[in-house]
């Protein structure tokens, strides 16, 4: 079976995160992020060039969820594909700006501190193994993972 690949995008949510109802009353997430560019040169050293700043929508659960989760400024990377939206302007349809369309989105471990809370994993996996007892050590959540 062939492996199964999406676009990709990483950035920095550039502005206030919104989190909006579509007409059909499906959650949409929308926030304008901006991707940092840089230029290698002959020497091995990089030259910072301008910051493009782009579109990126979410929909349903994932919406509300990247909404709770997401704030100006965090670094994140997200899995879906681009798309340039139409729609209706004084009887005329008219091409908006390209956008992307993320379908999963995270927090980009290399660029952000954070802590991951495994509670509810845990507890779901021990109620579904009643009598196991694990020889193997817990692991503490406590500690923060960190990137580069």
């Amino acid at each position: 079976m062939s492996m199964h690949t999406q676009t990709s995008v990483s950035g920095f949510i550039a502005s206030d995160p919104q989190l909006s109802e579509t007409a059909k009353g499906d959650a949409r997430f929308y926030a304008r992020f901006g991707q940092e560019h840089y230029r290698r040169e002959a020497d091995g050293s990089f030259t910072e060039l301008e910051t493009t700043f782009h579109n990126m929508v979410m929909f349903g659960r994932s919406a509300q969820h990247a909404h709770d989760r997401f704030a100006k400024g965090d670094k994140f990377l997200a899995e879906g594909y681009t798309r340039t939206p139409e729609y209706e302007r004084d009887g005329t349809m008219v091409e908006g700006e390209e956008e992307f369309v993320a379908k999963r989105i995270g927090h980009d471990v290399a660029r952000t501190r954070y802590q991951v809370d495994r509670a509810t994993r845990r507890e779901a996996s021990e109620r579904s193994t009643v009598g196991f007892e694990s020889t193997e050590p817990t692991r503490s959540s406590s500690a923060p993972a960190m990137g580069m």
